[in-house]
């Protein structure tokens, strides 16, 4: 009885990195080079400035707790800022679902409207909400108006590209479904489209009322009002006990948003 003794496949070989990927990472370096070298990013002019950072924070500890003065109109002035957040959301929602619509692919109403709606929402996007509460400071005023109607132009803008791509990620089945049945677009878009991906639509606004909120505290800086106004004050006039209490106060308002946030989003996903 002869046995025969098969020979066990060698291992593959294993391939080193490619040509392309040497080549991707020397650009990779040779950019990272470059940004160093023109921001002028330094560990060592960091380092020769502690004696500064000490004695900022020195002024800025502790922080002035006086009702009167100081912790009373923070609080008075955080609740404005979450206003700003608020309605800069809440207030964008029919432009932006509108926008959403047309600039999705499985519920635009042909090529213009969608190419139209792609290119506003990339306007409104691509604007910082910063300029946006510049130029409607000089509409209305100094204020927080101006920063809720800047919120609001630039939140449309970004939420409706996010929930343009979420509609056209959405289960292709109902949607076909119901076009079979000669369903229009609309139709479609509300009985299909719409109710597949709403916690996904829910979620998404929920994201942006937590980065709407932190953005209405950067438009205080430029007359926004809020509490970035009363930061932006502090720091003028060399208070910077008082602009650690407003900063406290700050911590306290985006770990509320976070965490109610974070609430809402368990609660809604499936």
């Amino acid at each position: 009885m002869s046995l025969s003794l098969k020979t066990a496949p060698a291992p593959p070989r294993r391939r080193g990195p490619s040509a392309a990927a040497w080549t991707a990472a020397a650009l990779l370096a040779v950019v990272h080079a470059l940004a160093l070298e023109g921001t002028g990013f330094s560990l060592t002019t960091l380092a020769q400035g502690w004696q500064g950072m000490a004695a900022f924070v020195g002024d800025a500890l502790p922080p002035d707790l006086d009702w009167t003065g100081t912790l009373g109109p923070s609080l008075r002035a955080a609740a404005v800022t979450l206003y700003i957040g608020l309605l800069g959301t809440t207030l964008s929602v029919p432009f932006a679902l509108v926008l959403a619509v047309l600039a999705a692919r499985v519920t635009s109403y042909g090529t213009v409207p969608y190419q139209a709606a792609r290119s506003l929402l990339s306007f409104l996007r691509s604007v910082p909400d910063v300029v946006f509460a510049l130029i409607f400071v000089t509409a209305v005023g100094l204020g927080p108006f101006a920063g809720v109607l800047a919120l609001v132009v630039h939140n449309t803008g970004v939420m409706g590209k996010l929930w343009a791509e979420a509609m056209e990620e959405s289960d292709p089945g109902p949607r076909e479904a119901l076009r079979v049945l000669g369903a229009s677009r609309a139709q479609t878009a509300l009985h299909a489209v719409l109710p597949t991906v709403l916690p996904q639509l829910v979620g998404l606004l929920l994201y942006r009322f937590d980065v709407n909120v932190r953005a209405s505290l950067v438009l205080g800086l430029v007359g926004a009002g809020g509490i970035g106004f009363l930061i932006n004050q502090s720091i003028k006039l060399f208070r910077f006990d008082q602009m650690a209490t407003h900063i406290f106060v700050v911590l306290i308002l985006v770990i509320a948003v976070d965490q109610l946030s974070a609430l809402v989003r368990r609660r809604i996903s499936p």
